[in-house]
């Protein structure tokens, strides 16, 4: 029989992980098995749910307090519970207690949460195309306008890389543009 397997999150220092933590551990999980990190959901990089992940096998189950502390968006906690049901792992939320995918309306649950997802990101996607076709219909076509040789930043950028006295980063420091826009500003010079 797999392992419950718990993750809490809270988003900064100052909150406490004591009620998630309780709850994971009336549901089942040993102390040992509680996974937690004291990060933003917005942050791609963390290492408690990192270490969660790699600790499941085909059979555990994870269980959360609630959704919003293992997902960053709809979209991401759909994908991230279908590439556990894909490695035969189940899923419990506390707090939204239809989502248990461990049992078949649970299942059925989730199923309709990665539906709504597709829908919400065929809107997007939807929307975004319309918005291009009218503005291209009104002859506006996307991306930054173009820079010429008398931008006042263009010639300051170019007249600094020529004196050679300042580093790169230098002058993207002090003209306040990025790396990648000084090359930019160097290459309208070249043209």
């Amino acid at each position: 029989m797999g392992k419950n397997i718990g993750y809490a999150r809270v988003s900064t220092d100052d909150q406490e992980l004591g009620l998630q933590v309780d709850a994971l551990l009336k549901s089942g999980c040993s102390k040992e098995l509680i996974y937690t990190d004291k990060i933003s959901g917005v942050n791609s990089s963390r290492p408690g749910l990192d270490a969660c992940l790699d600790s499941l096998t085909p059979g555990d189950t994870l269980i959360v307090w609630r959704l919003d502390r293992l997902g960053r968006s709809m979209s991401h906690l759909v994908n991230l519970i279908e590439s556990l049901l894909e490695k035969s792992i189940g899923f419990k939320s506390i707090q939204d207690g239809a989502i248990d995918t461990t049992t078949a309306s649970g299942e059925l649950m989730f199923n309709i949460f990665s539906a709504l997802a597709q829908f919400e990101r065929r809107l997007i996607q939807e929307r975004t195309n319309a918005g291009l076709s009218a503005a291209r219909a009104r002859g506006r076509f996307g991306g930054r306008p173009k820079k010429s040789t008398n931008d006042p930043k263009v010639k300051m950028a170019q007249e600094m890389n020529k004196n050679k006295s300042l580093s790169i980063g230098e002058i993207c420091s002090s003209l306040e543009i990025s790396r990648a826009t000084f090359y930019r500003y160097i290459a309208i010079h070249k043209n």
